[in-house]
C-alpha cells in the first residue's frame, strides 16, 4: 500500500470527486490545505481523511513542507491534485510496484487532460509525465516557473497507467485568473533561463527519456521568435489538435494567450530593472561629478 496526499486550495468544486476516486482504494489520506477560503475543508470532513493546514508560498516549498513535516503511513506516497483523478487500474499497478521492491525511487505517470468535457489527446502533447508515485524519503520539489520540479536521489521509472486531469471544471473565468497568475511566476523563470541557462541540444535530441527531452525543448522554445503564432502552429497543426475537434480548437489557442501574457510580462519585467539601472547609473554619475568639483 501507499499513503496519498491531496493538495488543496478553494477546490469545493472538485474535492468530492477526488476524494471519491481514492477512498475505497487507500487507508491513508491526507488533505493538505492551503487554507481556503470556501467550503474545500467542509466538504473534505465528510470523509475519512487527515487535514493539515500550512500556508502557501510556491508549489515546491508546499511539496517539500508536506513530504518532510506530516507523517504518513507508508514509506511509499502518491501525489493528487483536487482537479486529478485516481483510477482501479493506475491504483493497481501502483501497488504491484510498491510490493516488487525494485531499485526505482519513484515513477513518472502520464496525465489524460479533460477539457471541455473531452480527452484532448493529441494537443496535449500525451503523453506528458509528471512525479507521481515515490519514495517519501528519496524525492523533494524545487520550484520551477509557476509549477514545482521534482530532485530525485535515485533512479526514475514510468508507469503504464494514466490519470485523468480535468483542467477546466470551474469555468473559463478560473482557468484565465489562474494562468494570468501564473504567467508572472512564468516571466520570471523564462528571463532567469534567457540569463543564465542554455539549450541542451543533446538531452533535445538523444535524452534518456521523455522528461528529458520536453524539458530541452521548453529551453529551446524560450528562444523562439513569434513564440505564441509558433506554438498554436505546433499545438493545432503538428500534434493534430485540429483532429481534437472544438475542445482541441479551444485549449490551443488558450494557450497560445497564455504564451502571450509570459512575453509581455517578461518585457515587463525588462522594463521594471531598466527603470531601477537608470537611476542608480545617474545617482552614480552625479556622485562623481561631486567629487571632482571637491578635487579640482
Amino acid at each position: 500500500m501507499f499513503s496519498t496526499y491531496i493538495l488543496t486550495y478553494n477546490e469545493e468544486i472538485e474535492i468530492a470527486a477526488c476524494i471519491e476516486s481514492i477512498i475505497s482504494l487507500c487507508d491513508d489520506i491526507i488533505i493538505v490545505d492551503s487554507y481556503s477560503s470556501d467550503r474545500t475543508l467542509e466538504i473534505a470532513s465528510e470523509y475519512n481523511v487527515r487535514i493539515v493546514q500550512h500556508t502557501f508560498e510556491t508549489h515546491g516549498k508546499q511539496r517539500t513542507w508536506m513530504l518532510r513535516e506530516v507523517p504518513v503511513k507508508y514509506e511509499w506516497v502518491y501525489i493528487l491534485e483536487a482537479d486529478e483523478r485516481m483510477t482501479p487500474e493506475l491504483h493497481a499497478e501502483c501497488c504491484q510496484i510498491v510490493q516488487s521492491q525494485d531499485k526505482y525511487i519513484g515513477y513518472y505517470v502520464a496525465e489524460r487532460v479533460i477539457f471541455m468535457n473531452r480527452w484532448i489527446r493529441r494537443c496535449t502533447q500525451y503523453p506528458r509525465y509528471q512525479m507521481r508515485l515515490f519514495l517519501r524519503e528519496k524525492v523533494w520539489f524545487d520550484d520551477y516557473g509557476h509549477t514545482e520540479r521534482e530532485v530525485c536521489n535515485g533512479p526514475t521509472s514510468f508507469l503504464k497507467e494514466t490519470y485523468p486531469h480535468y483542467t477546466s471544471g470551474k469555468g473559463f473565468s478560473r482557468w484565465l485568473e489562474k494562468h494570468n497568475r501564473y504567467s508572472t511566476d512564468e516571466a520570471k523563470e523564462t528571463l532567469r533561463q534567457l540569463n543564465e541557462g542554455e539549450v541542451r541540444w543533446q538531452d533535445l535530441f538523444w535524452g534518456r527519456s521523455e522528461v528529458e527531452k520536453r524539458r530541452a525543448l521548453k529551453d529551446l522554445s524560450l528562444r523562439l521568435p513569434f513564440r505564441p503564432l509558433l506554438r498554436f502552429f505546433y499545438m493545432y497543426f503538428l500534434l493534430g489538435g485540429i483532429w481534437d475537434g472544438r475542445s482541441g480548437w479551444v485549449w490551443c489557442v488558450l494557450q497560445s494567450f497564455y504564451e502571450y501574457f509570459i512575453l509581455l510580462k517578461v518585457w515587463e519585467l525588462r522594463e521594471m530593472e531598466a527603470a531601477t539601472v537608470l537611476p542608480a547609473n545617474a545617482e552614480t554619475r552625479s556622485l562623481a561629478t561631486e567629487k571632482n568639483k571637491k578635487l579640482t
